[in-house]
């Protein structure tokens, strides 16, 4: 559908959201984190947009475009949203300035 279109999931993302999600992953964004936006990751049981991820409509303007990456570092393992819209990003890489 067309909301495969808005987000790009890697093949890591994918394989890590069947992991937590129950059955599926709810995607939305609260404002209010270190650069203006934060984002919110929950289970679900509705319907997915892309792979087992379901995305907020409020929340699909801001994250359209972006790849969301499973990413595993030393300080641990994380989603991260890569967001080519985002003037600022934070180093958590969980909130952005559009």
């Amino acid at each position: 559908g067309r909301m495969s279109e808005i987000v790009n999931l890697t093949e890591s993302a994918k394989e890590y959201l069947k992991t937590v999600g129950d059955p599926n992953v709810f995607l939305s964004i609260n404002s209010g984190g270190c650069s203006g936006f934060q984002y919110i990751w929950e289970t679900t049981d509705k319907e997915p947009h892309i792979g087992n991820l379901h995305i907020d409509p409020i929340a699909e303007m801001y994250v359209i475009g972006c790849t969301i990456d499973y990413v595993t570092e030393l300080g641990g393992s994380f989603l991260k949203v890569s967001n080519p819209n985002a003037t600022a990003s934070c180093g958590c890489g969980e909130s952005f300035a559009v």
